[in-house]
């Protein structure tokens, strides 16, 4: 069985798998070793990746990114608000859930956020398919270390579309350690503070790391920082120099704001080694073109406030783990964001410089980590990391609200998984025949002010006064970091119980319904590929005749044979021109009308065999 390691990025995306004692980076069909997490729709098909995101400036309404901040969060969520703002696709609030609302092949088409997480995971899974031929079934899928209970359900879910049967979810730090820990090959006893700052979400993770066991002992982080608020904060910027110097308000023309950002988005990149940079984009807003200057110290100026919590989150899990920097052994740098000068600068004045670990590639670090667990993990037995151990941690306290709205914490924060906690408690009021538990995750006292997991009831309980009925409650965390909690009332023995996900979660038969959509955008992309390669060699065979009767074969053809073929030609050239990718048998159709006029012409002209092979390929 051959189980793939994927990291599943807000910027970027990587699949990998162990073989032949090693990790093996697997590139997509374009020869990349990272995959844009972009998803665009033209007119004719669906694209993913890099050709997704070059679609950018000319379909903007349809071409969407940043959809794992969408995932697992609600529609009236604050940063769903801020992002939408930022983004060229419309949004739509279905019962306080976000979704996607596109025009698709001349159709309005409604997707959940797991529908298009889950095409960036099939694309992953068919290049890993075609590059070990074989079928893949299983994988590993990182998430964020601070993803909640609904976010990691979510791609559970967005998996299943992909058709995938994801055997486990792992925090991205805890992957990236695992594949640090991989390469130095080494026994000594480490204690490794992984700062994984991507494109966007952000942790800290500190494993102790021995043989092949990794023990998580703290993690913290924040699931909405990385280098697209970097990209936001210049794309701000700019857009207020450019309404200042033009007298104008551009805020609303977002296929403006969409070019602005993937020029600031590139400047961004340039100022890990320049000093400074020119934001240009021709045309930006009313024909008007846009050109300025922007140094690092200003962009580090802009992002002040963001470089700063990275370090005071950094504090915060040493804090939970009740560790003294000086005994942090490695600092292990992962996400393509930690190139940035200012965010390395401040972790060397923090650790000094020579803790700091740049040997592992910040972009597939994540993805090498998941491959070697999905291969511990499969029957494959490889012996490289077969005895490969891993003991993570609750990101969130876990617990319930009391009568009083009180917050009280079941599972603290950073309690190493799989657990099994229990509580002890009873009604709140008298006579009472049912009880109802709220689940909530988060620091706060009071419960509102933490992130509401879901609830469940039990009923049948015999009346009587307050506190007389007692319940024995028990919080479960699996490996994945998913929470099961199970409520029984003592005197009866009945009990209910929630397995915790989003109170929007994906209900069988929409799964269902998403994995059927998911095999017709398959049969759609084949069939788009299968006709575009028809058109190649239609597009070629016309090239190739035209240029033949026109230069070293023009003297062997009548003048009158050579006007058909070229007028024959203009005409393909033409259709070719006002028919987009169309379809195979059409295609095949002016391939045999080509092929009528010129066989009897070359077949009578020395060399001419040559040209006629065209045909029989």
């Amino acid at each position: 069985m051959t189980v793939i390691g994927i990291d599943l990025g807000t910027s970027n995306s990587c699949v990998a798998v162990y073989r032949k004692d090693q990790v093996e980076i697997i590139p997509n069909d374009q020869g990349e070793r990272v995959t844009p997490s972009w998803v665009s729709f033209t007119d004719d098909g669906r694209l993913i990746g890099n050709v997704a995101k070059q679609e950018v400036s000319t379909n903007f309404d349809r071409t969407l990114f940043q959809i794992k901040r969408l995932i697992g969060r609600t529609y009236d969520d604050p940063m769903v608000q801020a992002d939408m703002k930022l983004w060229g696709f419309s949004l739509i609030n279905d019962d306080n859930k976000p979704k996607i609302s596109i025009e698709y092949q001349g159709r309005p088409k409604i997707f959940d956020p797991e529908e298009i997480s889950a095409m960036i995971l099939e694309s992953l899974k068919t290049a890993a398919e075609e590059r070990l031929d074989v079928t893949i079934t299983d994988a590993v899928i990182t998430v964020p270390a601070y993803f909640n209970n609904t976010q990691r359900n979510a791609t559970i879910d967005a998996g299943r579309i992909a058709g995938l049967n994801v055997l486990r979810v792992i925090n991205e730090p805890t992957a990236a350690a695992i594949a640090y820990g991989l390469e130095k090959k080494t026994n000594e006893e480490q204690n490794v503070l992984i700062f994984d700052l991507g494109g966007g979400t952000f942790d800290v993770t500190i494993v102790k790391i021995k043989n092949k066991i990794f023990d998580v002992r703290a993690t913290g982080g924040d699931t909405h920082l990385g280098g697209d608020d970097f990209d936001n904060r210049m794309v701000n910027h700019f857009i207020s120099e450019f309404n200042r110097k033009n007298d104008c308000d551009m805020s609303q023309n977002k296929r403006g704001i969409y070019r602005l950002r993937i020029a600031c988005e590139n400047a961004k990149k340039r100022l890990s080694t320049a000093t400074n940079t020119t934001v240009q984009v021709d045309g930006l807003h009313n024909g008007i073109d846009f050109k300025s200057s922007i140094t690092r110290a200003k962009f580090e100026v802009l992002n002040r406030e963001y470089f700063e919590n990275t370090i005071k989150t950094v504090k915060d899990a040493l804090s939970s783990a009740a560790m003294d920097k000086s005994e942090i052994d490695k600092v292990v740098l992962v996400g393509g964001s930690t190139r940035i000068p200012k965010v390395r600068n401040l972790l060397q004045d923090f650790f000094g410089e020579k803790k700091i670990n740049k040997t592992i590639n910040p972009d597939e670090a994540v993805a090498n980590g998941a491959a070697a667990l999905a291969s511990n993990m499969s029957n494959s037995g490889l012996s490289g990391i077969k005895d490969l151990k891993i003991s993570d941690v609750v990101p969130l306290s876990l617990g319930w609200k009391d009568g009083g709205g009180d917050m009280i914490t079941v599972v603290k924060r950073n309690t190493k998984i799989p657990t099994k906690k229990w509580n002890r408690n009873q009604t709140s009021k008298d006579y009472q025949t049912e009880s109802t538990f709220c689940i909530y995750e988060g620091e706060r006292a009071a419960a509102k002010d933490n992130h509401f997991l879901g609830m469940f009831c039990v009923k049948g309980i015999p009346a009587a006064l307050r506190g007389v009925e007692k319940f024995k409650t028990c919080f479960i965390v699996d490996e994945n970091g998913i929470l099961t909690v199970t409520s029984r009332n003592v005197s009866t023995g009945k009990e209910n119980q929630i397995t915790i996900d989003n109170s929007g979660k994906l209900s069988e038969r929409e799964i269902k319904r998403m994995i059927e959509d998911a095999k017709r955008f398959k049969q759609d992309d084949i069939e788009w590929k299968e006709r575009s390669e028809q058109v190649h060699k239609l597009e070629n065979s016309v090239y190739a005749v035209k240029h033949a009767v026109t230069g070293e074969m023009s003297h062997n053809c009548s003048d009158t044979d050579k006007k058909q073929i070229i007028e024959n030609c203009e005409e393909i050239i033409n259709w070719l021109r006002d028919n987009r990718n169309p379809q195979i048998l059409d295609s095949k159709k002016k391939m045999a009308d080509l092929e009528k006029i010129c066989r009897p012409i070359f077949e009578n002209i020395r060399d001419g065999s040559e040209i006629l092979r065209i045909f029989q390929k």
